[in-house]
């Protein structure tokens, strides 16, 4: 809808090609000056506080937009579902039910002239209008501990895209793996009104969680477990189990592990999965092949720099996430031993640079989209009975060139 000022004849109306001149701007002011003096309005002259008249366009039998004198808002008002049924020559609800995204679509003539009509006369859907009459804002608060770290990031892209095939809208907050900042973050996504939480960062034996729960708010867990909460993760025990068995096939026995924070439920799942491998191979694990880390480049480099200083080193190391998998692979290469001749190296995540580094690095992949949508899935609908409180996706182990036959003894 485009209003175009002329020079002499008052304004010109446009709406889709069509225009119309109206009353002289001198008539408008008689009238209004006729009103002023007690006199009655003339027909068809609308108050000051009327709607101006402008046109309506509505589809005629043959499919074209046939011009129909109607009063609608003022020229800087949004479009809405009332103008666009109105223009279509549909009811209300008939738009509505068209426009909706989170229904599935109709290719009928009927909904092909409806997003016409509606393309054509600029209608944004409101949200927040729908919000109100849903009492929902259809905003979903996502707490990761990071965005540089890519694991959270490519968690956070795969939840804003189930969000979006379900009509919501993901917003993230950043903690840096802190519980006070988490507590912050959640507060401030609750005064948001969104309707519901998915967080990353849940720690065993913290019952932030918990407490939530206590205050009725919806909330669900992912990539991590608190062992109560409803939670969407990987088999991380698997995933650590597949890695060192990888290794274990290839004929190492000596194998360090960088194992990761114990407060996440991710890392001690892998740990268990590395002991149990090791285990059903009648490895005994000396205690010194463990080395504690966060999730971070440089204290992967220092875990693996531990163990590249033990006598006999390790001829394999298995590191619970791609990051302290890097940080390894850039210290073994400074120490001057070569991967995989020297030290095989298995990460996991399978992030997308590990396979693009000089040495691609063997990794095991998780399914970070099959976890963001079963987590959303969980928060809106909720499990389907006791034993779906947890979904658990699983891992594929992904061979590269960072693992190779272990070395002679």
């Amino acid at each position: 809808m485009q209003v175009n000022p002329s020079t002499s004849s008052g304004s010109q109306v446009r709406v889709h090609g069509y225009s119309s001149s109206p009353a002289p701007r001198g008539r408008l002011r008689r009238a209004s000056s006729d009103r002023d003096a007690g006199a009655a309005p003339r027909a068809g002259l609308l108050r000051r506080r009327d709607r101006r008249r402008l046109l309506r366009t509505r589809v005629g039998a043959q499919g074209g937009l046939v011009a129909e004198e109607q009063q609608i808002r003022p020229r800087h008002a949004p479009v809405t579902l009332r103008d666009v049924a109105a223009a279509a020559g549909v009811s209300k609800s008939t738009v509505s039910r068209i426009l909706d995204e989170r229904l599935p679509r109709s290719d009928s003539g009927t909904a092909e002239r409806v997003r016409r009509v509606a393309a054509e006369l600029g209608y944004v859907r409101d949200p927040s209008a729908a919000s109100l009459r849903r009492g929902t804002t259809m905003s979903i608060g996502v707490v990761v501990p990071r965005l540089t770290d890519t694991v959270m990031a490519m968690l956070y892209e795969s939840l804003a895209h189930a969000c979006r095939r379900s009509g919501h809208f993901a917003i993230v907050a950043t903690t840096d793996d802190q519980p006070d900042a988490d507590r912050t973050a959640v507060e401030a996504l609750l005064q948001r009104r969104v309707d519901g939480l998915v967080l990353s960062t849940a720690r065993l034996g913290d019952d932030f969680p918990g407490r939530l729960a206590a205050r009725g708010v919806p909330y669900v867990l992912a990539l991590r477990t608190d062992g109560h909460s409803l939670a969407s993760v990987g088999d991380d025990r698997l995933g650590g189990y597949l890695a060192t068995r990888h290794l274990l096939d290839l004929g190492h026995r000596r194998i360090g592990l960088i194992a990761g924070p114990g407060y996440a439920s991710s890392a001690r799942g892998r740990v268990e999965g590395y002991r149990q491998a090791m285990a059903e191979a009648g490895v005994d694990v000396d205690p010194a092949w463990v080395a504690e880390s966060t999730f971070g480049i440089e204290s992967g480099g220092d875990a693996a720099r531990s163990l590249m200083g033990l006598d006999p080193r390790p001829t394999a190391v298995f590191a619970v996430n791609d990051n302290t998998a890097i940080g390894a692979l850039s210290v073994v290469e400074n120490l001057g031993l070569s991967v995989p001749k020297d030290v095989s190296l298995v990460g996991y995540n399978d992030i997308p640079i590990v396979g693009r580094l000089p040495t691609p690095l063997t990794s095991v992949r998780v399914p970070f989209d099959q976890i963001a949508g079963a987590a959303l899935e969980l928060l809106v609908s909720g499990p389907t009975d006791e034993h779906d409180r947890v979904r658990v996706a699983q891992p594929t182990l992904i061979p590269r060139r960072s693992t190779a036959s272990a070395p002679p003894l």
